[in-house]
């Protein structure tokens, strides 16, 4: 059984991509609009340690580094709990942003042995997660 995920989303967002761009960059701001993410700093320009608990009590160590920061992508490595990468593509729309969100990272650490068990359990985890980043993400740019 893989320990491997891939996650694939859209959100429209009411913003210009741009906008969308500089929140996403700035990563030591998260815990103040995504309230699953509970700590971050910074391991210099293009790192970061983050601290993620979504509703199962499990906190994800992470350390993301930036691969891109230019429009129309945004992309980071991840490492820690989960290995793998994150990219947003962002693409303007008559309402704002169509933003493509991408994901592939395999579990590591602690909750390893049970990723492959419990999947429905862990992304259905990850949806609550994006939600509130969703939902933080418009709060924030309104």
């Amino acid at each position: 059984m893989s320990a491997r995920y891939r996650f694939r989303e859209t959100w429209s967002v009411p913003a210009p991509p741009e906008a969308i761009r500089d929140v996403l960059l700035d990563l030591e701001s998260y815990p103040q609009w995504w309230p699953q993410v509970v700590a971050v700093a910074s391991l210099g320009p293009d790192d970061a340690r983050v601290l993620c608990r979504s509703t199962l009590p499990y906190t994800l160590d992470l350390v993301l580094h930036a691969v891109s920061r230019e429009l129309p992508a945004v992309e980071v490595a991840v490492d820690g709990h989960l290995h793998g990468w994150v990219r947003w593509e962002l693409t303007p729309v008559p309402t704002g942003t169509e933003m493509l969100l991408e994901q592939e990272v395999t579990v590591r650490g602690a909750l390893a042995p049970l990723a492959a068990l419990a999947r429905p359990l862990l992304r259905w985890n990850h949806a609550r997660m994006m939600a509130g980043g969703r939902a933080g993400l418009i709060r924030r740019l309104a």
